[in-house]
């Protein structure tokens, strides 16, 4: 190689080195592959991994700022849903790479981290990590299989309006052994597609509901007080479940670890006609995290 040569490709690294990440799953896959020295800004949702919260917090889901952004010269900018698409825009406007991901499904998830782990040059790490992602997938569709029933659930993931779970969520109900009764949804690129008279979900009478209101806390009382939803086996049979939206409601490793191992022990109990308990009186129910990785149905 000649110098000329040389000194015209010095002018940037092989790979991405400052990355800005304006949704937790690509931090978190960067993270398990072993490139978070690389992150040098963040969402301000970003929970996981905790380390990660100590970088600049530098946008929200639908804003960023931008000045800040520049300020830390990234080389790549990650982000997440055609609702960041104006986000991203702007910093192509301004001569920053940006790649957008529009994962919906399980399959998609997966090969989104592969993807992450080939920009980076981490592409073995990101296919191992990949690997066990489907690995405890496998480990729970198996056990779902042992399961003496399917029972019918409902995942909402907003309550005003009534929003059903998009797909991979609705996919993790279906893996862990539930019926979804809203599945048909789950096709629909966007939330509006997902809304449901709150009629409509009572007179497909689910056995189990697990709510997930994203960054808010879900509360029984808006569940119970719907009309006619006295009359739901759910609300009956008190099968009402939260899911914290940080472990199920980001397309990255935390649905597919924590969520779906939380999934899989709410549909259990409900199969099993048990139920969990909840983290304190007036609380939805909840399952407890496994203490120690991802594990399948008790």
């Amino acid at each position: 190689m000649t110098d000329r040569l040389k000194a015209l490709l010095s002018s940037a690294p092989r790979y991405p080195q400052r990355i800005v990440c304006m949704t937790e799953e690509t931090t978190e896959t960067l993270y398990r592959i072993g490139a978070g020295d690389l992150v040098v800004g963040v969402s301000g949702f970003t929970v996981r991994p905790p380390e990660a919260r100590g970088k600049p917090r530098v946008s929200s889901f639908l804003d960023a700022n931008f000045e800040r952004i520049l300020e830390l010269k990234p080389d790549l900018v990650l982000g997440f849903s055609d609702l960041q698409a104006d986000l991203g825009r702007e910093l192509c406007k301004r001569g920053v790479p940006v790649v957008l991901f529009n994962q919906r499904s399980l399959a998609e998830i997966l090969q989104t981290v592969r993807v992450v782990g080939a920009l980076v040059g981490r592409a073995e790490a990101a296919e191992k990590l990949a690997d066990e992602l489907e690995a405890n997938l496998a480990r729970h569709a198996e056990a779902a299989e042992r399961l003496p029933r399917r029972p019918r659930i409902f995942f909402e993931e907003w309550h005003e309006p009534l929003i059903s779970g998009i797909r991979w969520c609705s996919e993790l109900v279906e893996l862990v052994g539930g019926e979804d009764v809203c599945r048909e949804s789950r096709e629909q690129q966007g939330a509006k597609g997902r809304i449901f008279d709150p009629a409509e979900v009572a007179r497909r009478n689910p056995e189990g509901v697990i709510a997930s209101w994203c960054g808010r806390k879900a509360k029984r009382e808006k569940i119970i007080s719907r009309p006619g939803w006295e009359r739901v086996t759910a609300v009956v049979d008190d099968q009402l479940y939260e899911v914290k939206s940080t472990f199920i409601l980001q397309p990255g490793p935390a649905s597919l670890t924590d969520g779906v191992d939380q999934l899989a022990r709410i549909v259990a109990a409900i199969a099993r006609g048990e139920k969990l308990p909840p983290p304190r009186p007036g609380d939805l129910r909840a399952a407890p995290l496994p203490a120690h990785g991802a594990q399948g149905h008790d």
